[in-house]
């Protein structure tokens, strides 16, 4: 680490008039302050002596907000829901469309920087469905659950992937970053599991020899379609100017 912050710091004390001591004094405090700063960073993106950049989160999903925000935690962005009366509809065919479509629309909107994830469950035996209607497949999580797994009844072959696409828009609605995230497992034929959200307790990870619903957060966090995702994003994000 560098210290060049710190001799600044008592060059601009000692020009104040200060004596010896209170140098010294000063110096001992601004020493603490500079080497404890980065540990309240928890991420290796993030840079302590940057002022925070408002970022929009184009959603009204709290099961989509609970689970984005430990991937921004510690970075320099200062993460808000949209506003609740703005309304984009979805009428990409993609999710990687449907993202790119509400962060540039709450961007040009909110006149900030706007982050926006679309994401659902595709199964293969039924072209990719549920896909982009994940969340319109029934009013309730269970209604949800209880339609994919009669459509299955009978079936053997019940592949399937979680599918996240993140996109980035500046303030102008201009996408700045895309990506795609994806977790391949299986239906199960009954749920398991008491965590997570949505089609959760039926997804099977054989990797972990879990549902979502079973996993830790933190092994979720990991492995999960979001988190592959963000693996992708947050390197491109640390590189992104955020002033041009």
């Amino acid at each position: 680490m560098s210290y060049n912050l710190h001799f600044k710091l008592l060059y601009s004390i000692a020009a104040a008039g200060n004596s010896e001591d209170d140098i010294n004094r000063w110096g001992c405090e601004t020493m603490v302050v500079v080497l404890l700063c980065p540990l309240v960073s928890r991420s290796p993106y993030s840079n302590p002596f940057i002022s925070m950049t408002v970022l929009v989160f184009a959603t009204g999903n709290p099961g989509k907000l609970k689970e984005m925000q430990p991937f921004l935690t510690g970075l320099d962005w200062e993460l808000q829901l949209k506003p609740a009366d703005l309304e984009i509809e979805e009428t990409g065919v993609t999710f990687l469309e449907n993202a790119r479509l509400k962060a540039s629309e709450v961007a040009k909107a909110t006149g900030q920087w706007a982050i926006s994830d679309d994401s659902g469950l595709s199964v293969d035996v039924l072209d990719g469905a549920p896909g982009i209607y994940s969340a319109r497949y029934g009013k309730t999580n269970a209604d949800r659950i209880a339609r994919l797994l009669r459509e299955l009844k009978g079936e053997t072959q019940r592949q399937a992937q979680f599918v996240c696409a993140i996109a980035l828009a500046r303030p102008d609605g201009e996408i700045a970053l895309e990506v795609e995230g994806i977790c391949p497992g299986e239906i199960l034929d009954l749920p398991r599991g008491t965590g997570g959200f949505g089609y959760d307790p039926i997804f099977y990870v054989p990797q972990h020899q879990m549902t979502f619903a079973e996993m830790p957060p933190e092994l979720k966090q990991q492995c999960s379609h979001r988190g592959k995702a963000f693996e992708i994003f947050l390197p491109q994000l640390s590189q992104l100017d955020v002033k041009s």
